[in-house]
């Protein structure tokens, strides 16, 4: 249907708009909370704790923190919220349009769990929903006060549900719940936590009150939790555009491995902000995506066949010399281009083609069209690294290709090398 891609279209432009002004406000207050310095000694007796001066588009700016409150409250107090909302609101919403209006093709793998669209989303929401009433419940628990207890149970409960959506769900689907409930958490510390508490804080000073220090000490926490949980929904947003992470066969602990990577990145940053620098954590971190990169790789990097395109392909080649002899005659033997054009006729121009017949895709995705075998020739790197490495396409093998088809196409891109 066009209009519900030019509807999901307008909502993701929307939702990247919103989340960039949402994590460039986290990434600015928590910079400013660690960077701000005592005052001089007649500001201290202002009531002011802290303050930082900075230079930015041609002028001085001057920030504050004060200990209490200042004497009167402003006219105008500028509230930051609408940028976790809108951020949050839009993301939902493509999730609807994008993963459960299409469940059928976004969300349900049948070779991983054949479900019906109904049960897929109600697991789905589940999932989201569970797992934000698991983290209020344990921010809202003694667990609270012991930091290292709380931080290996956030920790352990990512795990489960990375585990259950990539036992549930494709590789794309389960990628991006998970990112929906790190979502869902972050909007929900400033909902139910932050944005109560900072209206407990104005109150206060409104009535010239005391303020309750565990007001802003529980708002500092969650926010802290969102600075850690950015960098790795980040990733997560991206990741359908990299399916060698979410097609891996051990797809969850891929997630698992690069969200930690990234908030230890994360947390450099944050320690230099305060004045300790730790080079050994960037580099440790830099280290960890590169092991990453090279597991995820393993079966491209020990391949014996020397191909340009994917030393995979020749993996999936030297596989089937080994299977039998009868195979190995088979794999000997010259592919024609004829044999190929056959399987992508059948297989792939339904959707890549510049006329699609597909009942999903209207337009050729990505523009891959290959409509003739100039353009399958044009196209033939992208084609066998989608077949024959990530195996993702056909798209959740919506024509069921086989191994064995796979294989002919790896056997007669290798040839092609020679």
């Amino acid at each position: 249907m066009p209009w519900l891609d030019w509807i999901s279209l307008f909502v993701r432009w929307f939702h990247v708009v919103a989340g960039v002004a949402w994590i460039g406000a986290s990434f600015y207050f928590i910079w400013l909370d660690n960077n701000l310095r005592t005052p001089p000694k007649w500001k201290q007796d202002k009531g002011i704790k802290g303050d930082l001066w900075a230079i930015h588009g041609g002028g001085f700016y001057e920030v504050a923190k004060y200990a209490y409150g200042p004497e009167k409250m402003p006219e105008t107090l500028h509230w930051f919220k609408w940028e976790a909302y809108t951020t949050w609101l839009s993301g939902f919403a493509l999730l609807i349009i994008v993963y459960y209006f299409g469940a059928s093709a976004y969300l349900i793998d049948p070779s991983v769990n054949a479900m019906s669209p109904a049960m897929a989303i109600s697991l789905g929401l589940g999932l989201i929903f569970g797992g934000l009433a698991i983290y209020e419940f344990a921010c809202r628990s003694p667990l609270a006060k012991y930091p290292l207890a709380f931080g290996i149970g956030l920790v352990a409960l990512v795990c489960i549900v990375s585990y259950l959506s990539t036992q549930w769900f494709s590789g794309r689907g389960a990628y991006i719940h998970v990112g929906a409930l790190i979502g869902t958490i972050m909007a929900g510390n400033v909902f139910f936590n932050i944005m109560p508490n900072q209206r407990k804080m104005v109150a206060a000073v409104a009535d010239k009150k005391d303020i309750d220090p565990a007001w802003g000490a529980s708002a500092k926490l969650r926010s802290v939790h969102n600075n850690y949980f950015t960098l790795p929904l980040l990733f997560i947003m991206i990741s359908n555009h990299y399916p060698m992470t979410y097609q891996h066969p051990q797809n969850w602990l891929v997630l698992i491995a690069i969200m930690a990577a990234a908030a230890w990145i994360r947390h450099f940053f944050n320690l230099r902000h305060v004045g300790t620098t730790k080079p050994s954590i960037l580099v440790s971190g830099a280290i960890a995506m590169l092991a990453i990169a090279l597991w995820v790789s393993w079966p491209q990097a020990t391949s014996t066949q020397p191909l340009t395109q994917s030393e995979a392909v020749s993996s999936v080649h030297s596989e089937d010399l080994a299977s039998s002899n009868e195979d190995a005659t088979e794999s000997a033997s010259p592919i024609s281009d004829e044999r190929v054009a056959g399987l992508i006729t059948t297989h792939c121009v339904s959707c890549h083609s510049r006329t699609p017949t597909d009942d999903i895709f209207k337009v050729a995705p990505l523009g891959v069209v290959l409509d003739s075998w100039e353009d399958v020739e044009r196209f033939a790197p992208q084609v066998v690294r989608r077949t024959t490495v990530t195996k993702d396409m056909p798209f959740l093998n919506k024509t069921n290709m086989t191994e064995e088809e796979r294989q002919v196409i790896a056997r007669w891109f290798a040839q092609r090398q020679q």
